[in-house]
């Protein structure tokens, strides 16, 4: 089985999961394209080891350019890696097990 995302106007409208031989038959009258996606591909990697597609598993509302897919932009002051098509925080998160929140207006991230 494979995923499958609906992109329209470059914004996921939702995913299932379906066989390839599924879309021989398939016939879709809404707008839009299907695009084939990966559960296991964060970031342009492939956790499986195997072959990533386009760079990030999307869910509804995400964006798609063609390449990857991408969620919004939330934050002003994080900026957009290329390759792993994630928002970046200007300030790594902490790496000592507790959980964190970032803070916009400090540019920081909080304890939670």
């Amino acid at each position: 089985m494979a995923h499958w995302a609906k992109v329209k106007d470059g914004i996921v409208q939702q995913v299932i999961v379906a066989e390839e031989d599924f879309f021989n038959t398939f016939v879709d009258n809404t707008p839009g394209e299907w695009v084939q996606c990966s559960y296991n591909t964060i970031g342009g990697q492939h956790t499986l080891g195997g072959t990533p597609l386009r760079k990030n598993f999307p869910s509804e509302g995400h964006l798609y350019d063609g390449v990857g897919f991408y969620e919004k932009k939330y934050y002003d002051s994080w900026t957009f890696n290329n390759t792993t098509y994630l928002w970046e925080p200007p300030v790594a998160r902490p790496d000592d097990g507790k959980m964190y929140k970032w803070n916009e207006s400090t540019t920081s991230w909080d304890e939670d």
